[in-house]
């Protein structure tokens, strides 16, 4: 049955067509007969038990500076007339989104939110992530420079980077000298009121960070992340580049562990990063992305194995 999909994200013309997950979604959802609409974060309303956005009925195609067309703008009651939002507005984690996910969580018991809002708003990338700490490297949520001098001095080179930062900005390495650490935890301090995340440096990195895309609990497929020239950060918006990959057994044996747990949180579209095989680093539930990239190099049609995940979860929903 086609199904009325709202798709709360950022400007439409704003994004790389090539390589967006997001459309990548819109335009499966659209060739399986499902209707669109696109709204931001920011023009959902709430009044009297309803949730509504002015929201603009769109398609998409594959075209390069013409890759969306918007109908008149509507206002789209979220819990009455739409069967699944989509929630895919970029990061940053902040009040603004927080804020989205409690509006949301009061449509949920009608409409299907994807990803659940309420397991968002519990599960922040680097914070849900230490439920897993057997999988992780040495790590340190601080915001005290003495700590994180005394985190160095034990493992002799660390990375610094912001606790709701995304794709790969705000990282930064610091050597065994311990060179600009003071200026760094003076700045991130000034910069971010909650703490941040210090862990030890795996040089593994250098040969890349693994992409692990599951959907309702279930790998879906995986690329590799190489490390820009000159760079520890491997992230495609910063310069990396993606290429085939394969799972190690460590790695299967990490995707075993989260995956009911993903499943029972309503998280059906998340991305794990993995370095050297073996560490996990974050469990991304807000905006994840590697659809694109995978579907290249496997042929593996991630974005209808999410689709078909939804739509058996609305129609078990009745």
């Amino acid at each position: 049955m086609p199904l009325t999909v709202a798709v709360q994200m950022d400007p439409l013309d704003s994004i790389a067509i090539a390589g967006d997950s997001t459309f990548a979604l819109m335009l499966s959802a659209q060739a399986r007969g499902h209707r669109l609409f696109h709204y931001a974060a920011e023009d959902i309303n709430y009044s009297d038990g309803r949730v509504w956005a002015k929201a603009h009925p769109v398609t998409v195609q594959r075209v390069e500076g013409d890759h969306f067309r918007f109908d008149t703008p509507v206002s789209l009651d979220l819990g009455a007339q739409a069967d699944v939002v989509l929630m895919r507005q970029d990061p940053p984690f902040d009040l603004g989104y927080i804020t989205a996910t409690h509006l949301l969580e009061r449509i949920a018991d009608r409409t299907l939110v994807v990803n659940d809002p309420v397991s968002v708003r519990n599960a922040p990338e680097k914070v849900f992530v230490l439920d897993y700490a057997r999988f992780m490297p040495p790590t340190l949520i601080t915001r005290s420079l003495d700590e994180a001098r005394a985190f160095l001095a034990q493992h002799g080179e660390i990375v610094v980077k912001p606790l709701h930062g995304n794709g790969g900005k705000a990282i930064f390495k610091v050597g065994s000298d311990g060179a600009n650490l003071s200026a760094l935890i003076e700045v991130f301090n000034q910069t971010w009121r909650e703490p941040h995340m210090v862990q030890a440096f795996l040089p593994a990195v250098a040969k890349g960070d693994k992409r692990i895309v599951l959907v309702d609990g279930v790998v879906a497929g995986a690329i590799n992340r190489l490390p820009g020239e000159g760079e520890i950060r491997s992230n495609l918006a910063v310069g990396g580049s993606a290429v085939k990959t394969e799972l190690t057994a460590r790695e299967r044996e990490i995707c075993e562990a989260l995956g009911p747990e993903l499943k029972r949180r309503g998280l059906i579209f998340v991305g794990i990063d993995v370095i050297g095989g073996e560490w996990l680093t974050e469990i991304n539930v807000t905006s994840p992305t590697g659809i694109v990239a995978i579907e290249r190099f496997d042929g593996t049609d991630v974005a209808a194995l999410i689709w078909e995940a939804i739509e058996r979860r609305v129609a078990e929903r009745g």
